[in-house]
C-alpha cells in the first residue's frame, strides 16, 4: 500500500512541475518578444509613437489573440537593431519597423530576411536596400499636398502685394518629410517661379528637433525683418517652435500648416495661432499593420490585401496605402473628436478651455 502511495506521489509531482514547466515557457515565449514585434523609433519626435501608436497595436494583437513584443528604440538606431536581433532570436516571424534612419533599418530587413522573418515598413519606408516585404503608412504627398491646398487660398487673399513665406521641413535623413514637402511645395513651387508668393528661406529640421527649429525660425524672422506671412512647418511640434517665437517677440499669428493632430497643435488652431493640421487617423494605420502582421504569421500572400506598390529606389513595395484628412478649427469635432482619437478633456484645459464648446456641448 506504501509503495502505491509514493507512486501516486510521484506522478502527481512529476504532472505539477511539467504543467509549471509549460506555463513557464509560454510566459518566457511571450515576454522575450513573441510571434510578432513592433520597433517603434522614439518619444522626441513625435507624441504619437507612445502616446497612439502602441496602444492601438496593443488592443490590435490582443484582440487577434496572438504574442507581441512593443520596442521603442528612444531615437538610438544601434539600440533598435539590438532590439530587432532579440525579437528575431527569441523566435519573432515578423517585425513591424519604424525605423530611424535607412541605413541600419537596411541592416535589420537583410537579418530578418536571413532568418526567414517578414517584415514591415510601418510609417516611414527603408530606401537603402531591397526594401520590406510591406510598407504600411498614408499617402505621405497627399499629407504634403493638403498642407498646400488648405493654405493656398488664404495666403492668396491676405492683403499684401507679395506674400512672404518660409518652409520649415522635416529632417533630411527621413525619406517620409521628402515626401511632405514635394507635396506641399507642388503647390508653392509655381507660385514662388510665378513671382506670386516670395519664398524667404526655407530649412531642414534635423531629427525634426523643435529646439533647433525654434532657433531656425527665430534666426529666419530676424533676418526677414519680422515680416512673414506664412510658413509650411513638416509638423505640429516644428509649428509649436514656431508659434513659440512668434509669441516670445510679441508678434501677431501667421498663417501655419503642421500635421499629426497633436493635443497642442488642436489647442494652437482652436486659439488662432495655427491654420490646420492634417489628421492621419493612427488607430487605423496601427490596425491595418497589425492585420497585416497577422495575416504574413498566417502564411498568406501579400498581394491579397496590398492593392498598391511603392519603389524604395530598388524594388516595388506592397503599399497599404491610407488617406489623410484635413483638419481645421471648423472640422475638429467631426473629425479627431468622432473618431476618438482625441478629446474635448484632453484639449480644453487651462487657457484653451475659453475657445472650447461649452461643456455640455461636447
Amino acid at each position: 500500500m506504501l509503495k502505491l502511495w509514493k507512486a501516486v506521489f510521484w506522478a502527481i509531482l512529476l504532472l505539477t512541475i511539467s504543467a509549471c514547466s509549460s506555463t513557464a515557457d509560454n510566459i518566457e515565449q511571450k515576454n522575450n518578444g513573441g510571434r510578432i514585434a513592433v520597433l517603434l523609433p522614439d518619444s522626441a519626435s513625435s507624441m504619437r509613437w507612445e502616446a497612439d501608436d502602441r496602444r492601438y497595436f496593443e488592443q490590435a494583437f490582443q484582440s487577434a489573440g496572438v504574442d507581441y513584443t512593443i520596442f521603442n528604440a528612444e531615437g538610438n538606431a544601434r539600440t533598435q537593431q539590438t532590439q530587432a536581433e532579440q525579437a528575431i532570436i527569441s523566435g519573432a516571424k515578423v517585425l513591424v519597423l519604424t525605423n530611424l534612419d535607412n541605413g541600419s533599418a537596411a541592416a535589420i530587413i537583410a537579418q530578418a530576411h536571413e532568418a526567414g522573418v517578414k517584415v514591415i515598413d510601418y510609417d516611414r519606408l527603408t530606401i537603402e536596400g531591397p526594401g520590406a516585404d510591406l510598407h504600411v503608412s498614408f499617402d505621405n504627398v497627399e499629407v504634403g499636398r493638403l498642407m498646400g491646398v488648405t493654405l493656398q487660398p488664404l495666403i492668396d487673399a491676405l492683403p499684401v502685394e507679395t506674400p512672404r513665406v518660409i518652409l520649415l521641413n522635416g529632417s533630411s535623413d527621413d525619406y517620409i518629410a521628402s515626401l511632405f514637402a514635394g507635396g506641399y511645395k507642388s503647390i508653392a513651387e509655381p507660385r514662388f517661379k510665378a513671382g506670386k508668393w516670395e519664398k524667404v528661406d526655407e530649412a531642414a529640421i534635423f531629427d525634426w528637433d523643435t529646439h533647433q527649429a525654434y532657433v531656425m525660425f527665430e534666426q529666419m524672422l530676424t533676418a526677414a525683418g519680422e515680416d512673414v506671412d506664412a510658413v509650411f512647418a513638416a509638423n505640429d511640434p516644428i509649428a509649436g517652435s514656431v508659434v513659440t517665437v512668434l509669441k516670445n517677440q510679441g508678434l501677431p499669428p501667421i498663417l501655419l500648416s503642421g500635421q499629426d493632430a497633436t493635443i497642442i497643435g488642436l489647442q494652437n488652431i482652436l486659439s488662432g495661432w495655427q491654420t490646420m493640421t492634417v489628421y492621419k487617423p493612427i488607430k487605423l494605420e496601427a490596425e491595418a499593420a497589425a492585420e497585416a502582421a497577422v495575416r504574413m504569421l498566417n502564411g498568406e500572400d501579400i498581394a491579397a490585401f496590398a492593392a498598391n506598390t511603392i519603389n524604395n529606389g530598388q524594388n516595388d513595395i506592397p503599399f497599404m496605402k491610407l488617406t489623410p484628412i484635413v483638419v481645421t478649427k471648423d472640422n475638429i469635432a467631426e473629425t479627431v473628436i468622432a473618431d476618438g482619437f482625441r478629446t474635448w478633456d484632453e484639449i480644453c484645459i487651462g487657457e484653451f478651455e475659453q475657445y472650447c464648446p461649452a461643456p455640455q456641448n461636447r
